[in-house]
């Protein structure tokens, strides 16, 4: 319930005239297993006797939770063996970007953004019914941009790599996926408040979708190209409503900082008694009016993320942001009364060398040095909190070719970063599991044949590590199915090559493959390419002609 695309998607299908929607979700682990009575949470009602279940997928590792779910509701996880019950349909931003890990459970998927998409979709099964299941998917394949029907496509496999798709399906293979270009003709805001769920002491305000400065190793960045904000009348009138329910509005976005008018919004939200609370604020966008209205809504942290510690891998990462630029603006939020800054950064990125490494640690130590008096004691600074993960490659950026760094590495580089930071008074340090980063790499750069590596894992109880290692050591007496697709590695320490077919190639998120080479190719050579112009720049593809 913390997610706005799960809140969306729940609105728009509530208000489809003739459409009843109802919520479940993965009961706690001490919750009775019974197969077949997964209950909804406004009526208790079986999820299997609904004509559609619907999935959100946010995340990656939430694949084996879907089929959980499937199980626990009683219906058949496989979409070959479903004859009947409900239609299974997934979206959201992990399967917009590669949803082949997952595509034997689905029966479709809905690739893009829903406001147009999913009316039509309904409008089509009010049409057409669910008694011929297989001329409804084709119809839908047909008819509706965005809608993706696995069955229809038969990819071939030598190896690790896919050497060849065949379609069988109505109109042409590649699948659009779907963009809003007028975002105010929607409004996307908090539309069940649930006290218990993330964020839950907020209205979440949606102020944008996509992103302009292109970082090389951002998803989101390119998935939802080109940049669209909303106008600051429509966002001003959304956080005066949102103030009437809570305290906080939460500021939804790739980056807020760049927002039209979010200086604007913070004081109006100050002056009504609340605060406005923007997700994460590019450091040299960050202004001193920003800084003094968010500290006078009483805004206790704000996250900054350089990323890199060196200029050097902020160049490769194109993150266009000097050192100067980060201290700058750590010394505005604080001056200005913000107590306790969280830093983000990334490690084991291509190209890095150990010196880059130890440039996170440096950089941490100049901005703590910043903020503290001659005795190191606090001055004007709460605490600061460090989360440095590892670096996970993910389809449709520039970086998609690219491995990840292996676990031992990546342990060592996580073990100096802590020795660090650790010595500094008020710095917490945080760090995600190397196995962690590999297990969201496997899935996300994954075929269908990883839908048997899901399955397993739920058929172990949620143990995917220990699913991974009998899946390496080829111990097909724990692992059978082990036998009919490549190691895991293949999927994560493996150079994709640029030419060949990946996976998820037949998505189409209008941003050129010869675009992301080229990122690729100047990251390496420590290119950085400026912010996109969507009013004249047709460079990459995304924006309209």
């Amino acid at each position: 319930m913390g997610s706005l695309g799960f809140q969306t998607v729940y609105r728009i299908f509530d208000q489809f005239p003739g459409v009843t929607c109802e919520r479940a979700f993965l009961p706690g682990r001490e919750a009775p297993q019974r197969r077949g009575d997964l209950r909804t949470l406004e009526t208790g009602a079986r999820v299997r006797d609904f004509d559609l279940l619907a999935f959100s997928v946010s995340f990656e590792t939430d694949y084996w939770h879907l089929v959980d779910l499937l199980d626990r509701a009683g219906v058949p996880v496989w979409a070959s063996q479903r004859r009947s019950g409900p239609l299974v349909i997934a979206g959201g931003p992990a399967v917009f970007l590669n949803p082949e890990p997952i595509a034997n459970f689905v029966d479709a998927f809905l690739i893009g953004e829903a406001e147009e998409m999913l009316p039509e979709f309904l409008g089509l099964l009010f049409d057409c019914g669910l008694e011929d299941r297989d001329r409804f998917l084709r119809e839908a394949a047909r008819q509706i941009g965005g809608c993706y029907v696995p069955k229809f496509y038969h990819p071939q496999y030598d190896g690790p790599h896919v050497v060849s798709l065949n379609y069988d399906g109505p109109g042409e293979p590649r699948v659009q996926r779907r963009i809003v270009y007028h975002l105010d003709r929607y409004p996307t805001t908090t539309a069940v408040l649930a006290a218990g769920a993330v964020f839950g002491d907020m209205v979440l305000v949606e102020a944008s979708r996509g992103c302009q400065w292109g970082c090389r190793f951002c998803a989101a960045g390119y998935m939802y190209r080109p940049l669209r904000n909303r106008s600051v009348s429509h966002l001003a009138d959304a956080v005066r409503a949102g103030l009437q329910q809570r305290k906080t509005v939460g500021l939804v976005g790739a980056e807020m900082a760049s927002v039209p008018g979010v200086a604007h919004l913070a004081s109006l939200a100050a002056e009504a008694g609340g605060r406005l609370s923007p997700s994460s604020l590019k450091a040299d966008c960050v202004t001193p009016d920003l800084a003094r209205a968010l500290a006078a809504g009483g805004t206790r942290t704000v996250t900054v993320a350089p990323e890199a510690g060196s200029e050097r891998m902020r160049r490769v990462i194109n993150k266009n942001l000097t050192e100067a630029d980060i201290l700058r603006a750590a010394n505005l939020l604080v001056g200005e009364g913000v107590p306790d800054l969280k830093l983000y950064f990334m490690f084991g990125l291509p190209g890095e060398e150990w010196e880059d490494v130890e440039a996170i640690g440096e950089l941490v130590e100049k901005i703590h040095a910043k903020l503290r008096d001659k005795e190191g004691r606090r001055s004007r600074v709460g605490k600061i909190t460090v989360s440095a993960n590892p670096f996970v490659p993910k389809p449709w950026t520039p970086f998609q070719w690219d491995p990840m760094m292996r676990i031992p590495e990546l342990r060592q580089r996580a073990r100096t970063l802590e020795k660090m930071l650790t010595k500094l008074p008020g710095v917490r340090f945080a760090c995600e599991s190397p196995r962690e980063s590999y297990y969201q790499t496997l899935l996300s750069r994954g075929d269908r044949r990883v839908a048997s590596f899901i399955f397993a894992v739920r058929q172990s109880g949620g143990d995917w590590w220990g699913v991974i290692r009998a899946w390496a050591r080829q111990d097909l007496s724990s692992a059978p199915w082990a036998q009919d697709g490549p190691p895991p590695d293949a999927y994560v320490y493996r150079r994709y090559e640029e030419d060949e077919l990946l996976p998820w190639d037949f998505i189409d998120h209008r941003v050129s493959k010869a675009y992301l080479r080229n990122e690729r190719r100047k990251a390496y050579s420590g290119l950085q390419t400026p912010p996109c112009d969507t009013t004249s720049c047709r460079t990459c593809g995304a924006c309209p002609a």
